[in-house]
């Protein structure tokens, strides 16, 4: 077996030039520049709660970061540079080499450099700090929304879950479409560049981690909102328009792990929107108002729905009473 610090050095030891000083020493120091906020988002990864303990290493180092960086595309933030802390049973490097490969594949695509963190033996768990920057008021804040502002989402909704259904055996896809379906699970794209161009443009945003409903709600009672949306507008793969209304609503409203970007901004920059769009390459689709009045309204061409039975993920709902 490969000692700690070796593991260190073979895998993840890398020179930096974004900051003062990288891995190696007691503290990284990173170099602040005048007339930039620094945007700071950590996340936690796992095992049976986040992934299958049998996910793809590569896949799994992909996707840890990336969650990170869609926290950054929320606000509009550029990547900077991540701290890495893991917990690992054994120092096995077969898992390791692929897993490193998969995380620094995906920095180096985003120019996001690794700065430190730490290893040790346990239970497989990820944790990533990732460090981004913003022109000083320029941040897309949850807190933002005004009403009569449009509701957009980018990419599909719903394909992540999806495939979660299949793996879990609630529903059973052809293998040809769960193997389409199952990269959106697996190795979600952070939306970097839309947040990017959508600065001065949306009001407010949030990535979609945990399901639509869910995240609105974030958006709505930071910004003493409420929302209605026309569920016929979200965007969905003709893979998830196969499926029954009932999924169809479960994976697009409350299945999570979309990784998607959902923001609001005025009717009058309906162009503005389209354009930033694409610039970064990403589709985007209007789902939706803001209103004054608290909560969340569906409806499609039929009328209203209602949407009792359809919650967002929960990390704690097990333990609720």
């Amino acid at each position: 077996m490969i000692s700690e610090f070796d593991l260190i050095a073979k895998y993840f030891a890398r020179p930096v030039s974004k900051a003062d000083l990288g891995a190696g020493d007691d503290c990284a120091l990173l170099r602040q520049t005048t007339g930039l906020q620094t945007a700071i988002s950590t996340d936690m990864l796992v095992s049976g709660t986040h992934f299958f303990p049998d996910t793809d290493p590569e896949e799994l180092g992909h996707k840890s970061l990336a969650v990170n960086l869609s926290d950054l595309a929320a606000m509009g933030a550029a990547p900077v540079a991540f701290t890495l802390a893991v917990a690992i049973p054994t120092s096995n490097e077969a898992w390791i080499a692929p897993f490193a490969k998969g995380i620094l594949a995906l920095a180096d695509k985003h120019q996001c450099e690794l700065i430190g963190g730490d290893t040790t033996r346990g239970p497989l768990n990820i944790c990533i700090t990732v460090f981004g920057q913003i022109p000083t008021g320029q941040a897309i804040r949850r807190d933002a929304a005004k009403v009569g502002d449009d509701i957009w989402v980018s990419g599909t909704l719903g394909d992540a879950r999806l495939a979660l259904a299949h793996m879990r055996k609630e529903l059973i896809l052809p293998e040809n479409q769960f193997l389409q379906v199952l990269p959106r699970m697996q190795k979600p794209t952070p939306r970097v560049e839309l947040g990017i161009a959508l600065r001065n443009i949306a009001h407010a945003a949030l990535d979609l981690s945990d399901g639509l409903l869910g995240d609105l709600t974030h958006i709505l009672d930071a910004s003493h909102a409420g929302a209605s949306l026309n569920t016929d507008a979200i965007p969905i793969s003709n893979i998830l328009q196969q499926q029954d209304q009932v999924w169809r609503l479960q994976c697009t409203l409350g299945g999570g792990d979309d990784y998607e970007l959902c923001f609001t901004a005025p009717p009058e920059k309906r162009e503005q929107v389209l354009d930033a769009a694409r610039q970064a390459g990403v589709p985007v689709t209007c789902i939706g108002k803001i209103e004054q009045q608290p909560g969340i309204r569906l409806s499609n061409a039929a009328g209203p729905l209602e949407h009792t039975g359809i919650s967002s993920f929960d990390h704690f709902a097990s333990l609720k009473k």
